[in-house]
Formats: C-alpha cells, structure tokens, sequence
C-alpha cells in the first residue's frame, strides 16, 4: 500500500482494511494464501509510510547516532509487540475457537466492550493523524514548489490555503461508500513510493560527496522523545499484524518472515535517515523532499508523491469512519458525518506548521499506546497464569514505560510544535 497504509481498522480483517493489500500466494484447501516472500512484501508495504521522510530531520536533532539507535530499539520492541499481539490471537483461537479478523476483534475477546474501545479510540486518533500529517505534506510540498497567497485573506498561509483547495475535493472523495474503485492507485503508489526514495537517496550521495556539512552524533537527551516519536510513527502499523499472519500459508514461519522484514524495514530507514542528514546537515528540512533540487525528476516525484497521499487520504479515513459510524449512526453509511470528520481533519492541519514535528506528537503518543501498550496489556492478560517472573516483569515494563513515554513524548513534541509556531 505503501505510504498510505500504516495502519488498518480496528474491525476490518485485510479485505476491508483497503484494497491495496491482496491476498495472494498458494492454496490452503482451495482458500489462497500468502506464500513467505508474498508476506515478506506485505508487511513491508503495510509499514514503510510517509514517516520516513521525516527521518532525516529527526537525526539532525537527535544526532545521527542516536537517531540510528532510537531506530533499532523501536524496530525490535515493535516486532516483539506485534508477536505478542500474534500469541495472543492464536491462544484464544485455541481456546475459545474464535475468530479474530483484526486487533478489535482481538480487543473485544480479550477485554470485553471495553477492550474494543481501547483499540478503537486509538485507531480513530492514529487514522485521522495519519491523515492530517498528509495533508500538511501535500501543502508544505506544494508550497515548496509553488506558494501562493490570497489578498482577501491574509491571514492564511500559503499551506493552509492548499489544505482549503483540497477540502471540497476529499469530500467528494470520502463519500465514496466502496474503497474499491480508489484501488488502481495502489500500483501507482508503489511506484512513486519507490522512485521518491531512489531519487532522495541519488541526491543524497552526491550533495555528501561534494559537499559534506558538519555532523553531530548525539544531541541533547531532551530531544530524544522527539525523535523516537517519529521512529515509532515510521513503524506503526500494528492492525495489520492480524490480518496478515491470518492470511500466511505458513504460519508457523510468520514471525521469522515478520523479523525479517522488520530488520530489512530497519535498514533502510537507518541507512535513509543518515544519507538525508548527512547531505544537508543542519539544513535538513523537516520534509526531506523539499531539500531536493529544482529539476524537473524531483518536481515530478514532489508532484507524485502529493497525488499518491491525495488518493490514499480517503483509504486511510475509512476505519475512522467506519469506528464513527458504529458508534453513532448503527453502522449505517453517514454522509454530514464524514464530512464533519474530514472537515475536522483538515482544520487540525491547517494548524500545525511543521510534518516531522507533527509525525513526533502521533508516534510519540498514540501510536505508543497501540502498538506498545495494549499489546502487552492484553498479552498479560491472556497469558497471566502462566508467563513467570521474566514474563510478567516484560509485559508490566513495556506497559509501564509506555504509557510513561506517550505521556513525556506527547508533551515534548506539543513543545515542539509551539515553538515551531512561534518561531
């Protein structure tokens, strides 16, 4: 799915999450399956998003070092949390003979009405981030190539004002009841996907080879909530852990392939933080795209990368509708109630001046939450009577640092995006 699918609903199983993740492989009984590289591939377009661009920026204030060690813890607690969310799912199959399509299902058996909600709240706040963070890289993006300004308002910015041209056409768009017919861009995302990143990492190397800026390892220890916010958002993507390990024809390789990719996932993300930052140093921009020269590839890619979130927007508000929608209109297609929620969406961006800034405040805060927290919260809870010290000890850690850290990286990153607007 590429940059637009870093997450998935908390109700959906894989074929309601979006259409750009097919299930495909060989066959189980008649039923196709994904084979190990088809789920290698799968989860690497279930995770590697827009965050990425947004590395860069945070190893220039964390320092390349630090960035690149916050980046590897993150890679290994997230794979350990998504497989404890798979030990747990395939516990309660066992035990119950439930079917569990998605991580509210998994809620739901684990801790009741109650337990759906938590996953819920937290789909419906990381969904709708994730939205806004598109929005405001499609108008820094746009801004960057072409700003503009209205005399009748001056007050608005040239990025707020994108953020308002797009608003009538995201209206149209999340009205659409099927994310069927948006599916022909998900070969077209993929592509601009893979190219942006090509063309950023050419750059990078050639503005490193003939002009290499200064360099710091490690900055201050206050900034290290920043950047492993935005590493947690870079990761995020632990509601398709269910659906993908469901639809594996080898389950019992799941998480050898999940490890895998998340190491590979790892790699690339180290290796594009530090090329962004070590090409432009302390002028990394918070978008490393808006670094890029003014050629016409780099226009193009800039331009690509804007339609692919334009399109990807209305994939990624789906589960929070379809979360609104059960709550308040009995799961009945509600038309003024997406409409609010998108209106809302882009209010929010039209406010926030700074991506990367803004990836630090999701990741550090509800996207600990999902892909920490309730794991392990749920994991403790099914496993309870029989993990032992050591496993008690990690699960009730993990909670605890959680929530200890989306509380400390909510306030840093607010900090952050206060300054920004001050500045």
């Amino acid at each position: 799915m590429g940059f637009g699918n870093e997450a998935s609903s908390s109700g959906y199983g894989l074929d309601a999450s979006g259409p750009l993740i097919q299930v495909v492989g060989g066959d189980d009984h008649g039923r196709g399956l994904s084979s190990q590289p088809k789920t290698f591939a799968n989860v690497f377009i279930s995770i590697v998003g827009a965050g990425v661009l947004g590395l860069p920026y945070a190893f220039r204030r964390t320092g390349w070092v630090a960035g690149a060690l916050l980046l590897l813890a993150v890679a290994a607690l997230t794979f350990h949390c998504m497989m404890l969310i798979v030990r747990t799912r395939r516990r309660l199959d066992l035990d119950r003979s439930a079917k569990i399509a998605s991580f509210g299902d998994l809620g739901l058996a684990v801790s009741g009405p109650l337990g759906r909600l938590a996953v819920d709240v937290m789909i419906v706040l990381s969904q709708a981030g994730f939205c806004v963070g598109y929005l405001i890289f499609i108008s820094s993006s746009l801004t960057n190539l072409l700003p503009v300004s209205l005399p009748l308002l001056p007050f608005l910015s040239s990025k707020a004002l994108y953020v308002l041209a797009m608003l009538p056409f995201q209206l149209g768009l999340n009205s659409i009841r099927t994310l069927t017919l948006l599916a022909p861009f998900s070969i077209f995302a993929d592509v601009v996907d893979i190219g942006a990143m090509g063309v950023v990492v050419v750059e990078d190397v050639s503005v490193m080879l003939t002009r290499p800026p200064p360099l710091h390892a490690f900055s201050a220890p206050s900034v290290l909530l920043y950047g492993a916010g935005v590493a947690v958002y870079a990761f995020e993507g632990i509601g398709m852990v269910v659906p993908l390990e469901a639809e594996a024809a080898e389950k019992s390789k799941f998480g050898r392939t999940l490890g895998l990719s998340m190491a590979f996932i790892a790699l690339i993300y180290g290796l594009f933080g530090v090329l962004g930052y070590a090409a432009f140093g302390d002028e990394t921009r918070d978008i490393i795209t808006a670094n890029l020269g003014a050629g016409a590839l780099t226009v193009l890619i800039q331009l690509g990368l804007c339609i692919n979130l334009f399109f990807t927007f209305p994939v990624m508000m789906n589960p929070v509708f379809e979360v609104a929608e059960r709550w308040l209109c009995g799961k009945m297609y509600c038309w003024w109630l997406r409409w609010a929620l998108v209106a809302a969406v882009s209010l929010v961006a039209t406010l926030v001046p700074n991506f990367a800034d803004f990836l630090s405040l999701v990741g550090g805060s509800v996207c600990v939450v999902l892909g920490f927290v309730l794991p392990a919260v749920f994991h403790f809870k099914v496993f309870s009577a029989e993990l032992g010290l050591a496993g008690a000890t990690a699960d009730i850690a993990i909670i605890v640092v959680g929530v200890a850290l989306a509380i400390s990286g909510t306030w840093s990153s607010l900090m952050a995006i206060f300054n920004s607007e001050q500045a």
